[in-house]
This record gives structure tokens, C-alpha cells and sequence, in this order.
């Protein structure tokens, strides 16, 4: 992943009349003035988007977009590398995408098996780690697969789920694939996992959010997203629509695309993991905005 890319989103805005115009209205948000402002609340100078990850197959005109969505996750890189040192290699990285957290940690010399369902996102991983240099490129496995389902070989010293991507694993096949991690969890390994937490009674108050935001790219086109979060609480799942709107001195392109994930009830997963023969060693929340924390999870085999 270029460096660039992998950046935060540099703002959130509110678009002119013309942007919003770019995105067709949805009759079941029926969202009605201006755009709200979001910022973090801890202080830190860190823009976070409210649980927006995109964990939807995407095609290769929508990497900007799902860098972006990624770009307030960048800094794990480094905590990630660090429990990798402690709990030593070999590492499974579950929905590795493009390799954003994958080949960092071939590039410091941990074997990583890449895990995900996205063809085109493997092969962008395999030309970077390439790019990098053959010893980088040895260290990287990729396994294009399914979470849901998953079946694995050999032990691991550290499983990641990172970017929120057990939003993306239906309830049903949680258990089932928890107990497949902690079945192939070398002695002293870590699961390590991340997931927006949401106070569902102020969801239910407010099921339908809105925000507007400026992609950062660096090739020449200005893309500009209006993205609306519908909660069903009742289904604890979450749909977002991200309308698109790229331009150029010459073009302007719009698009739709649209993410299904569905919502963590910390009790449930909490139980999910014990019942897989695993522990919470360590919770480390990170407050987003009123509503949504973003949970770091660390898991250990029980004893």
C-alpha cells in the first residue's frame, strides 16, 4: 500500500449543494439538514470516521476509498509489529486485504499467512511484498478464503482480525471460527482483534447517520463520498451507502457502493470466546465519538 494512501482521512466536510446533489437521496434515511461535524473526543488530532470500515469485496476504482476508510488504523502497524515480537512468528492475519498490516510484518521478518475472500486485494499485497524484495516476498503466504467457514493449517503465535473485520463474520459463524483460531494457537500465542462498539440505546434513538468527506488521493481526480449508516437493531446488523462522486478537468463519474456488517454485543462475544477455550487478557477502548468506541481485544488460550 503506497504510504500516501494509507493515511488518515485529512477532513470531514460539508459539502456545496452540487456534492450532495452527486448522491441520490434514500427514502429510508430520510436524512434532513446540514451534514453533522465529527471529530474525536479524546484529544489526540486523530480523525476517525464511526465505525465506517468497509469490509465489502471492492473493485480496483474503490482502493482510495477503502485506504481512506482504513487510514485511522494505521497507527496498530506498530502495536501489532510490538505483539509480534513478544509472542514471536508465525503470524495468520485474518482479512489481510492488500497486506496493509501483512507485509509489515514479513518486511520484519515474521512468516504471515495472508487470509482473504478478495482476490484482487491478494494480488495487490503479492506485488508489494515483490516489490519490497525477495526475503519479504518468501515470508508472505496468501489464502484466498472465506472467514466464515475457514478451516486452517498448522499453529500460529499471533491471529489478527484487524479493521473490524469480525463485523464481517455473521453471528452464527463466530463460534465456529473463534474455536478454529484457538485450536491453531501455538503455546503463548494471541488473538487480537478490533470491532466498533456502539451504545445501542443512543443508536436507537438516532438509527440513521450521515457524513460527508473528501477521499485523499494523488492522482488527479477529487472523489467526494456521502456515506449514510442504517442501523436495524433489531437484526443487530448495519448497512452503509457510500455515494461517490469522482471528478476530473474532463469527467465526473458517480457510484454506488454498499456494505453490510453486523453489530458486536460485547456479552456475546465475550461468551463466544470463552466457549472457545479462550480468555480477554486485555481490553483497550479508544472513544470515536458520543455513540462508538472503537475495542482492541487481546485473547489468550486458557491455561
Amino acid at each position: 500500500m503506497d504510504t500516501q494512501r494509507s493515511t488518515a482521512v485529512s477532513a470531514l466536510l460539508d459539502l456545496s449543494d452540487d456534492d450532495m446533489r452527486a448522491a441520490p437521496p434514500e427514502t429510508e434515511c430520510g436524512d434532513a439538514g446540514p451534514l453533522p461535524s465529527v471529530s474525536p473526543e479524546d484529544g489526540s488530532g486523530a480523525l476517525w470516521l464511526p465505525g465506517l470500515e468497509n469490509v465489502s469485496v471492492q473493485g480496483p476504482e474503490d482502493v482510495w476509498l477503502h485506504d481512506a476508510l482504513l487510514g485511522p488504523h494505521s497507527a496498530d502497524i506498530v502495536g501489532y509489529l510490538g505483539m509480534a515480537r513478544t509472542t514471536g512468528g508465525p503470524v495468520l492475519d485474518l482479512g489481510s486485504g492488500t497486506g496493509r498490516l501483512a507485509v509489515p510484518f514479513a518486511r520484519h521478518g515474521f512468516a504471515v499467512a495472508a487470509v482473504d475472500r478478495d482476490l484482487h486485494s491478494l494480488r495487490r499485497l503479492r506485488r508489494w511484498a515483490r516489490r519490497i524484495g525477495p526475503r519479504t516476498d518468501r515470508l508472505v503466504t496468501t489464502v484466498p478464503a472465506d472467514l466464515a467457514g475457514l478451516r486452517l493449517d498448522g499453529r500460529y503465535r499471533l491471529v489478527v482480525l484487524a479493521g473490524a473485520m469480525i463485523t464481517a463474520v455473521p453471528p452464527q459463524a463466530r463460534p465456529v471460527l473463534l474455536r478454529e483460531i484457538a485450536a491453531h494457537l501455538g503455546e503463548g500465542g494471541a488473538l487480537a482483534l478490533d470491532y466498533p462498539s456502539h451504545a445501542l440505546t443512543r443508536l436507537a434513538e438516532r438509527p440513521r447517520r450521515t457524513f460527508a468527506f473528501r477521499v485523499p488521493r494523488f492522482d488527479g481526480v477529487t472523489e467526494t463520498v456521502v456515506a449514510r449508516q442504517v442501523f436495524d437493531l433489531a437484526g443487530m446488523r448495519e448497512r452503509i451507502t457510500y455515494h461517490c462522486r469522482c471528478s476530473t478537468r474532463h469527467d465526473v463519474h458517480l457510484r454506488t457502493l454498499t456494505t453490510r456488517k453486523w453489530l458486536i454485543d460485547p456479552e456475546h462475544l465475550a461468551h463466544d470466546i470463552r466457549k472457545a477455550g479462550m480468555h480477554i487478557a486485555d481490553r483497550r477502548p479508544h472513544r470515536i465519538d458520543s455513540v462508538t468506541e472503537h475495542v482492541l481485544l487481546i485473547c489468550r488460550a486458557d491455561a
